[in-house]
């Protein structure tokens, strides 16, 4: 019960800031969750949806929102490759706090190791390991041209498809406003799937081929 008012805490959060905010308000969170290391818990993924729904309701300006949204993106995860780069060893002795934590540095560590570059891509759809992958490919001395270009792509697609896809859902659903709590909780369930796919393979592995079955 008290994780389920704490998320709809959260959702009413995410209109309020868009609200309050605006594109200056979106901007400066997605630039933080996705550069610096504290932004782990901030709501990338719900917020630029419901950014879309609002835009779609005529209250954002779409074409400025994408641009900004994703420009943000692209610096944001510039400045965390720069202080893995720059912080690696230190990182990696820094102790346990409420905004850093040494399990998600090495969960995303983990994750770079099985995906190589494309984690720059693929992590940006997994909360809080985007936060961390950047750091992780300056730690690991990833080709800093090779970076930017999977940098760009990953922020470019990240924006599109959350933003466009909240859009589309705004201009499909008459009165959405009426059920924007409702479309933002579905939006952070699912963000969350990929973390909870990746825990369960790691708690129950697959056996391995030809594993004898005692007969």
């Amino acid at each position: 019960m008290e994780t389920l008012i704490n998320l709809v805490h959260h959702v009413h959060d995410v209109k309020n800031i868009i609200e309050w905010g605006g594109l200056l308000a979106i901007g400066t969170i997605v630039f933080v969750e996705t550069g610096l290391f504290f932004g782990f818990f901030l709501p990338g993924d719900s917020l630029l949806v419901t950014a879309g729904i609002v835009a779609a309701t005529g209250h954002l300006p779409l074409i400025s929102l994408l641009i900004s949204a994703t420009l943000c993106a692209i610096l944001g995860d510039q400045l965390g490759y720069l202080i893995g780069y720059k912080t690696g060893e230190f990182l990696y002795s820094r102790k346990n706090s409420f905004f850093f934590k040494q399990e998600h540095l090495e969960k995303t560590h983990q994750f770079y190791e099985k995906y190589g570059p494309k984690t720059i891509v693929l992590a940006r759809f997994v909360p809080i390991v985007r936060t961390f992958a950047p750091a992780v490919a300056g730690m690991a001395n990833m080709e800093y041209k090779k970076f930017v270009v999977y940098n760009v792509l990953g922020g470019i697609l990240w924006v599109m498809l959350t933003v466009l896809g909240g859009f589309f859902i705004g201009s499909l659903i008459p009165n959405i406003e009426h059920y924007l709590h409702l479309v933002i909780a579905i939006v952070i369930l699912l963000s969350f799937v990929p973390i909870i796919l990746e825990l369960s393979k790691n708690k129950f592995p697959k056996k391995e081929a030809g594993h004898s079955t005692g007969l």
